[in-house]
């Protein structure tokens, strides 16, 4: 009796697992905009691709819009041909929001501001600052240098001058600066009123901390 019972309760196991089988999503995966991105970034037009591919320039374009599902040797194809890992096109998005608030506070070296970092700590690629700058703030008493190819200085509120070993650059609310981290440089707020800074750096010069 005791292995009838066994055999009842594995026979209802089985049937329950059997019901929760997953069943294929009813999204399909778009890979079009990845695809047509990663031509475009090359300069390659539709037509290299369709002949190095030996596909239609109408179907191409078809799967760029997603009108269309490549099959597997043919998506393998296109990424062969366009350099591009097959895996990266069913990647989730690198998203993260970093609100201002919850953003972490850093320090450069400067006086009288506050400074929040913008992208998150694992972002290497480019690095977003937001400066709160009191009336006299400056970089310190020295010329200094960051270590990226560009950094973009761009004013949102307020006055600012940004000092080079030759020149020295008068900046209004809306104007942006571009030049490389690594030229000697500093700045001071030397309005009348608080500023407003947003300091973009590439590649991402210091990862911070709280």
């Amino acid at each position: 009796m005791e292995r009838i019972g066994l055999s009842r309760r594995s026979s209802s196991c089985e049937d329950f697992m059997r019901a929760m089988h997953p069943t294929p999503s009813g999204s399909p995966v778009r890979v079009g905009a990845r695809l047509r991105a990663s031509r475009q970034v090359q300069g390659l037009t539709i037509e290299q691709v369709a002949a190095a591919t030996n596909l239609t320039k109408g179907f191409l374009s078809r799967v760029e819009r997603d009108e269309t599902s490549p099959s597997v040797a043919t998506l393998v194809t296109l990424c062969q041909v366009l350099s591009v890992p097959i895996g990266s096109l069913f990647e989730e998005p690198d998203t993260e929001v970093v609100h201002i608030e919850d953003a972490p506070r850093i320090n450069l070296g400067g006086r009288g501001l506050v400074e929040r970092m913008l992208t998150p700590r694992s972002q290497s690629r480019v690095q977003v600052l937001r400066s709160f700058l009191d009336v006299g703030a400056s970089g310190g008493d020295d010329l200094y240098t960051i270590n990226c190819d560009v950094e973009v200085l761009h004013v949102l509120a307020g006055e600012l001058e940004v000092l080079f070993t030759n020149r020295t650059v008068v900046m209004a609310a809306g104007d942006t600066l571009t030049f490389s981290g690594r030229e000697p440089h500093n700045w001071r707020n030397t309005g009348s009123t608080s500023a407003d800074i947003i300091w973009t750096l590439v590649p991402a010069a210091w990862s911070g901390s709280s």
